[in-house]
């Protein structure tokens, strides 16, 4: 990865790195180290298994201090909904980390730059170089300022599909519906784009490399959507 690179994400993360090679680990994916035979730098997967752990001792401390009243159930279902794998790659993509990804051609052609499960691990790897690099303090403003800014909704698109039905349901007294737009790409990297609909009438729309995937993110479009008209969603 050119040096230039490193720097832009170090930016656009605000975090700069005094030792840059934990963060060029964090960003390798096996295909490309095996690929490129490179074994100075490695691959993302130890660091991951760091990050995660450290993602979820801040998480819970955090849900810990803000909810004081919250029951260790809900703590549970409330963590799990923010460190899920959709809602990381969310966070990831958010800060653009799916272009800074090192992959083999392979998984390139194949459209690992695009899979959920690639961008959420990479995403944990980070947070294990911050941790490594900086210390709890630094992993912890890293993660507070991109996975813990807006836990509600966060929270709220871990839950879209099944909350979207409540609201619309049991407020809007309608039907949702989802209706496939597109469907582009080759077998093994297929787009597809559905739109969530309300009363007859397109609420949300989202894109995903499975129809669910793009479900959920119409479905969360539309519940932006009714939140900002005032409609108000039970918590889970």
């Amino acid at each position: 990865m050119e040096e230039q690179a490193l720097t832009i994400f170090q930016k656009i993360i605000g975090y700069y790195f005094r030792d840059e090679k934990l963060l060029l680990q964090a960003l390798t994916h096996s295909s490309f180290s095996n690929e490129q035979r490179i074994n100075s730098v490695g691959n993302y997967e130890r660091e991951e298994f760091l990050g995660d752990a450290v993602l979820e001792l801040i998480t819970s401390a955090f849900l810990f201090e803000k909810y004081p009243d919250m029951p260790e159930g809900e703590l549970t279902k409330f963590r799990a909904s923010i460190v899920c794998e959709p809602t990381l790659a969310l966070c990831a993509r958010q800060m653009e980390l799916d272009k800074f990804i090192r992959l083999g051609r392979g998984e390139e052609n194949t459209g690992g730059r695009n899979r959920d499960s690639i961008i959420s691990d990479v995403f944990e790897a980070v947070i294990g170089a911050i941790y490594l690099d900086g210390g709890m303090e630094a992993a912890k403003a890293h993660i507070e300022r991109f996975v813990l800014n807006d836990i509600e909704d966060k929270k709220l698109f871990s839950d879209s599909k099944s909350t979207l039905q409540e609201v619309v349901q049991g407020q809007l007294k309608k039907d949702v519906s989802y209706k496939l737009v597109s469907e582009t790409g080759p077998e093994h990297d297929k787009e597809f784009r559905v739109k969530a609909i309300i009363g007859g009438n397109a609420l949300g729309e989202g894109t995903g490399r499975t129809k669910k995937a793009a479900e959920q993110k119409a479905a969360y479009a539309a519940l932006l959507k009714l939140k900002e008209q005032g409609y108000v969603f039970k918590k889970h």
